[in-house]
């Protein structure tokens, strides 16, 4: 199992925003992006994007289980994708704005930090 990155925003708490966050401008992001390892903005430049190639399927669902259970401590929900059975995406923004916010740095930082099993090979 690899542990990912820890980044000083994983210490940060999501605050509720209900439309109100600042949206970050697409430069506000690219410089926020840079403080985290193989996240990438969306084309539309709205999410933040990245992906992992696990073991296997459960490595994947284990994977989901530990980011579901962040979300849910933190208020912030991201979609999360899985396709080819162990290839799995996660995309964050800030619905509530349609666009970025702290929020979504803070939450793939916290990611960052979860245990996944990946494919030998593959991290």
């Amino acid at each position: 199992m690899v542990t990912q990155t820890i980044d000083p925003l994983s210490r940060r708490k999501c605050r509720p925003c209900e439309g109100h966050a600042k949206r970050y401008s697409r430069g506000e992001a690219e410089a926020e992006l840079h403080t985290l390892s193989g996240w990438r903005i969306t084309p539309d430049g709205l999410r933040i994007e990245k992906s992992w190639l696990t073991k296997d399927f459960m490595a994947a669902i284990d994977f989901f289980d530990r980011v579901a259970q962040v979300a849910e401590q933190e208020g912030h929900h991201p979609d999360l994708h899985l396709t080819g059975y162990r290839h799995v995406a996660i995309e964050l923004a800030t619905h509530a704005i349609g666009g970025l916010s702290e929020n979504d740095f803070i939450m793939a930082a916290k990611i960052d930090l979860l245990p996944v099993e990946l494919k030998p090979g593959a991290g």
